[in-house]
């Protein structure tokens, strides 16, 4: 946890942290992402940019990082100051799996028990299976068929150019044509399991 605010707490790449820091950090990955996408100059030092979309991202990122420094603790919060602003939300899936289980135990309670083998005892609470959103999952696929498209696209320009940054180029080019292909592959994966 970066700010010791106690807002909004929940986990983000493995540490809990509040919305704000979340939203900065959001913002970051984002611009991360956009410059990995083009093959530019990752963000860092520098605002330079070869047109005024570049510059948008490279300035947004900025802007967060600096928010995030400001607003980061010169030393980490009490970890029991972290874990008590983290129990509401726990709260509030406990009684939300309570509330949706409730019906199954009056039912189970209203049957006699036969045998003189003592009640199991429940165990962790295991979140209930979420249905699939066919309709976001078909936009997901199409939004990557495009980028596939313009990978492609690259890929070609790529091929006809020569030097060691063209190679580069190709290399990173062809790395992400496979994340997107690993991604549709498993898109299709979960179509396929929610049988539409």
């Amino acid at each position: 946890m970066w700010c010791g605010s106690d807002d909004s707490i929940e986990e983000f790449r493995n540490e809990p942290r509040c919305g704000v820091c979340r939203e900065h950090e959001t913002v970051i990955d984002e611009a991360r992402k956009f410059m990995g996408m083009y093959g530019l100059r990752p963000i860092g030092g520098t605002l330079q940019s070869d047109d005024e979309e570049e510059r948008e991202w490279r300035v947004g990122a900025r802007d967060a990082r600096a928010a995030l420094n400001q607003i980061r603790l010169p030393e980490p919060p009490d970890p029991a100051l972290v874990r008590k602003s983290m129990r509401p939300k726990a709260a509030r899936i406990v009684k939300a799996f309570e509330a949706e289980s409730a019906p199954a135990r009056k039912a189970s309670a209203a049957r006699p028990r036969t045998t003189s083998a003592p009640a199991p005892t429940p165990t962790a609470a295991v979140a209930p299976a979420k249905k699939i959103d066919v309709a976001a999952l078909e936009q997901r696929v199409t939004g990557l068929l495009d980028q596939l498209t313009k990978v492609d696209s690259q890929i070609a320009l790529a091929e006809a150019a020569q030097g060691l940054a063209a190679r580069a180029r190709l290399n990173d080019l062809n790395g992400q044509k496979a994340t997107i292909l690993r991604t549709l592959a498993a898109l299709e994966k979960a179509r396929r399991s929610a049988g539409a």
